[in-house]
This record gives structure tokens, sequence and C-alpha cells, in this order.
């Protein structure tokens, strides 16, 4: 009962902070304009908008509050699930260096051209974070598979890949594709369509099913990998599916809106506050919450200095970076 009381609140909450984030912007919009354009788009209802109106709302709010959603559910749910695994409160969807691909992969697209304008910057990044996931298996593989080479190979993974993409902007970028490709290295939303949408959307729905069928197992990796062992569980290859399958939701992730540090760390340790270290209550709790989480940072970041955006990657690191150092003072107590 208490869950489904939880749940429902948090999916409520969701759907009224993307309708009044929709209505936040130059253009004066209510609650109720941005509902009878999604009715209306959805095909139960009739719009009375404006074209113009509309455009605003469905093409130019919509999408990017969804995505925001989106991505703060995915970060968050791979922060839990890395967390776990990992053993490591410290632990985030980038520490596999999946960020460090993406960038390089967007870098080499925009500023060397590769793909002859053919290849995107989504889909450029999105190779790039495969590149780097695949190297950080090579190498944990290589040196022995356990957690701590893991969490190794992605740090040294993360630093190859920064100091490629470096090299590249330093060597060949002009000062506007330098802004441009900082500005969404940060992390950015602007100019996201309803495809960027679906298709992340349709990946963190495969990943929270994968994940939800392994809460049992996410439990067990609490206690370590012997006791998981031991209680049954093929450690090997519960691991390989899950990192997989978080490193690629998290690619797709970052291949649409950057990287956008800080959701995965901090979330899940605000949702074990409210329902307990439980995977099967906890994953989609966390979900919710880093939704909600970013469709607001979202909100501020496009609002506080209109009309100049600023990277959402800046305002979740500023509001991190004192919830990190709060988890590091936690840790340390405990330890």
């Amino acid at each position: 009962m208490r869950d489904g009381v939880l749940w429902a609140a948090g999916v409520a909450l969701l759907g009224l902070s993307v309708a009044v984030a929709v209505t936040i912007g130059p253009a004066r919009i209510s609650v109720a304009d941005v509902w009878s354009a999604v009715a209306a788009h959805l095909g139960v209802g009739d719009s009375r908008l404006t074209p113009i109106r509309d455009g605003i709302i469905w093409n130019l709010r919509m999408p990017r509050t969804v995505l925001a959603a989106v991505c703060g559910a995915g970060l968050a749910v791979c922060g839990t699930v890395m967390q776990s695994l990992l053993r490591n409160p410290l632990a985030d969807p980038f520490v596999l260096g999946v960020s460090s691909g993406a960038s390089t992969g967007a870098v080499v697209v925009v500023v060397l051209g590769v793909g002859g304008g053919a290849v995107s910057i989504s889909t450029g990044a999105f190779i790039g974070a495969l590149c780097s996931f695949a190297l950080v298996l090579l190498l944990s593989h290589t040196l022995g598979g356990t957690t701590d080479r893991v969490v190794l190979s992605g740090v040294a993974a993360m630093q190859l890949f920064s100091a490629l993409t470096s090299f590249v902007v330093m060597t060949s970028a002009d000062a506007e594709q330098t802004r441009g490709v900082l500005f969404w290295l940060l992390g950015s939303l602007s100019g996201v369509g309803w495809t960027d949408v679906w298709v992340c959307f349709s990946v963190l729905v495969v990943t929270l099913l994968i994940c939800l069928g392994h809460t049992r197992t996410l439990d067990a990796f609490a206690f370590g990998q012997d006791a998981a062992a031991a209680l049954g569980v093929d450690v090997g290859r519960t691991r390989i599916v899950l990192l997989c399958t978080t490193a690629l939701l998290t690619a797709a992730l970052v291949s649409s809106a950057g990287a956008i540090g800080f959701v995965g760390l901090v979330l899940p340790h605000a949702a074990r506050a409210l329902t307990g270290s439980g995977h099967r209550r906890l994953l989609p709790v966390t979900a919710l919450a880093g939704a909600v989480f970013l469709v607001w940072v979202d909100t501020l970041a496009r609002t506080v200095l209109d009309p100049q955006e600023v990277p959402v990657g800046v305002v979740t690191a500023l509001i991190g970076v004192p919830a990190f150092v709060l988890v590091l003072y936690r840790t340390r107590r405990t330890t």
C-alpha cells in the first residue's frame, strides 16, 4: 500500500512538473494550453490554440522537457545499478568512461567533419561512447574482471578519451566550434526533437525492465560478490548484462543531451532515504526522483539568465557538488 501511494505520488508530481515547466518561458502559456495541445496531438481532443502557440508547446518546449525527464530517470537508474554492482556509493553512470568516449565522438564529427555531414553529432557521440565502453570491457577482462579492475579500466578509458577530445579541439577547432563543443560537453537539451525523445525513452524502458528483473540479484551484490555467488548468482554473467545495459542507456542519453553529471551520483542516495536499499522499491522511486529533478534543473538552466542559456551540466554540478561532499562525509563516518 505504501509503495503504491509513493509511486502514484511520484507519477503525479512528474506529470505536474512537466506541465508547469512547459509553461515557463517568454511566451505566456497556461497549463490548460499544455493539456489542450497534448490531447490534440494524441488524438483525444481538439486544440483551440494558434499554430504558433501549438508549435511552441509541442515542437519546442515539450520534447525538451520530456527528454529532461527521461535523462534524469535514466541517469538515476544507471547510478543506482552501478553503485550496487561496484559496491561503491560514489559510483555514477560515467564511471565506465562512456561520457568521455561520447565527447570524443561528437568532437570528431563536429570539428574534423568525419562522415562528410552524413553522420550527426548524436550518432558520433553514440559510437564514441560504445568504443569507450568496449575498451573498458577489454581492459577489465584482461586484468581479471574484478570490481576494482572495472573501475580502474573506466578511469583509464576516461583519461584517454578526454585527452583525445582536448587534442582535437586544441589542434583543429576554431573559436566558434570550440564554444559550441564546450556547450554540448557540459550538457544541453536545446534543439532536441521527438526522435531523440522516443529513442532515449525506448532504451530507458528496456533498461528498466531488465534491471527490475534483476532486483534480487542487485540486493545480493550489496553483500559482495562472494555472498552473491553463495546465493546462487552467476556473478560474471549478471555483471556483464547489467554493465552493458546501463552503458547502452548512458550512451543513448549522452549522445542526445551531452554529459549531465551528478544526477546518477546523488539521486540514488536521496531515493534510498525514502525507500531503503531494496531495489524492487528503489529503482522506480529513483527513476521518478531523477525525472522530476532534471525537469526543474533544465527549466532553471534555460530561464535563469534568459535569453542566454546555461548548460544543464553546470546547474547540476552547482547543486550536486554540495550533495557529493555530504555523501563523502557520510561515507567517511561509516567506514
